[in-house]
């Protein structure tokens, strides 16, 4: 079963190398049409994926992102030619894409993959099936199916997938299947984007608007996902005065969002599924943590839901402070005074957004230059990640790699250098036999010494 997977999927690959090697994929008019194809997709099919990513996740209407897809479209539409310049497509890529976000991650990289001439193998997450089965079904309807395919499954046929020799390999998800990629990548010295997640924490000074403060914070916790994003704020930190405060403005908030019973809110994502529930309640039930609850806590094990949850002051060595949340759970840790987050930040893995709430422009200052994050927004969260003009990736074990406007035509595309001589100009120092005059010319040259230049261009030194 498996031998007859991997040879089918080897002439898969095969054919999708063919198209590209005859040119199916790059000239511009292709890329256009691709393009407005998922452009067209975004507008018509709309109610489908929403319907999908409700089936998965019961994802709100609002969190669907399908703007996103558009607004990428676009700029990648107005942008195409410009970019085309002084670029080559890398040839056959594959996308492997996440269930947190299915849609959203899914056809974001294609776009750029096809903008920059490739052709596109897509293997969307099997955690989110729905929106998997929808993609199969949608992308063939409206862009070229010989050169861009979708591959559904489970482990086995993202296995042989990863069996194959690709042009690039471009993965969203955790660190523990990033690795696995990587390794796998490295047996053809296939390059790689990894889009992967950490700890993203909130450092909130007590200069800030209380209010405007807990709104974005909780916007970008609670309101992406239920806390099932990699750029989720992963616990904040703030001084032991102005925590009471901030826990205080953060109630208000979360009631005024989701009300006084929020398992019943249908503007909250439910949990992915069971196994995702279960490690959640595991991390809510540690004997070490599950004191330290100052707000919220309900859980609904059949309707998969978790409300927003938030602790104060857990042990930094618990179970919740070593690993990415990735759920409606918000640690708040206390310091006598802010400068000390730094060091507790940079103790830890190099998150992919870092977040600091802040009136003090020296602050602010201070931890951009102190801080190495993929990303880092100040006085808000999240929203970095919709502006087509900055890159979004991670560093260390945040990833790597950066996507997002031109820089996913980048990650798609190669910087080939061509030079182009004539055939006059010969440059006499540089053949043997060598000499010191020779060299004394070619040294200068180097150092960009205009003299070494002219002698060189007029073939000094001359009969040597």
């Amino acid at each position: 079963m498996a031998a007859a997977r991997s040879v089918g999927m080897e002439a898969e690959v095969a054919a999708l190398r063919g198209r590209f090697a005859a040119g199916g994929t790059r000239g511009a008019e292709w890329r256009a049409a691709q393009l407005r194809g998922i452009l067209r997709m975004a507008a018509e099919a709309e109610a489908e994926v929403c319907r999908a990513l409700h089936a998965d996740l019961a994802k709100p209407y609002t969190e669907s992102y399908i703007a996103l897809v558009k607004s990428s479209c676009k700029f990648a539409l107005k942008n195409l030619k410009k970019w085309m310049k002084p670029q080559k497509p890398l040839g056959v890529v594959l996308i492997i894409s996440a269930w947190n976000y299915p849609f959203l991650l899914s056809i974001d990289p294609i776009i750029g993959a096809i903008a920059a001439g490739n052709a596109v193998v897509l293997k969307p997450s099997e955690v989110a099936p729905a929106t998997s089965s929808l993609l199969a079904e949608l992308l063939p309807r409206y862009v070229d199916g010989s050169c861009i395919k979708v591959v559904e499954g489970g482990v086995a046929e993202t296995t042989t997938l990863l069996e194959q020799k690709w042009d690039k390999i471009f993965y969203t998800g955790n660190g523990k299947v990033g690795r696995i990629v990587m390794a796998s990548a490295a047996k053809h010295l296939t390059p790689v984007v990894l889009e992967l997640g950490g700890k993203c924490p909130v450092v909130v000074d007590s200069n800030v608007n209380l209010h405007v403060t807990a709104k974005r914070i909780a916007a970008g916790k609670w309101g992406c996902n239920n806390g099932q994003a990699c750029i989720s704020p992963d616990f904040i930190i703030t001084t032991k005065s102005f925590a009471p405060k901030l826990l205080e403005a953060l109630e208000k908030v979360l009631e005024k969002f989701y009300g006084r019973d929020p398992l019943r809110s249908s503007d909250l994502s439910r949990i992915v599924n069971s196994n995702h529930f279960n490690r959640l309640k595991k991390l809510m039930d540690d004997e070490n943590v599950s004191d330290k609850i100052v707000f919220g806590g309900q859980r609904d094990e059949h309707q998969l839901k978790i409300a927003p949850t938030i602790f104060m002051d857990v042990p930094l060595d618990s179970g919740i402070m070593k690993e990415e949340i990735f759920g409606p759970l918000l640690p708040i840790i206390t310091v006598d005074k802010i400068h000390e987050s730094f060091a507790l930040i940079n103790s830890m893995t190099k998150p992919l957004a870092a977040y600091l709430f802040t009136k003090d422009s020296k602050l602010q200052e201070q931890y951009e230059a102190a801080i190495s994050a993929g990303g880092m927004l100040v006085n808000d969260t999240a929203v970095h990640l919709t502006n087509q003009y900055l890159p979004f990736g991670g560093v260390g074990e945040s990833g790597m790699g950066a996507y997002h406007g031109r820089f996913s035509f980048e990650a798609f595309s190669h910087k080939k250098a061509v030079l182009v001589r004539r055939f006059a100009g010969e440059a006499a120092a540089r053949y043997p036999p060598y000499s010191p005059a020779k060299l004394k010319i070619l040294r200068g040259v180097l150092k960009g010494n205009l003299g070494a230049m002219i002698q060189a261009i007029l073939g000094f030194p001359r009969g040597k």
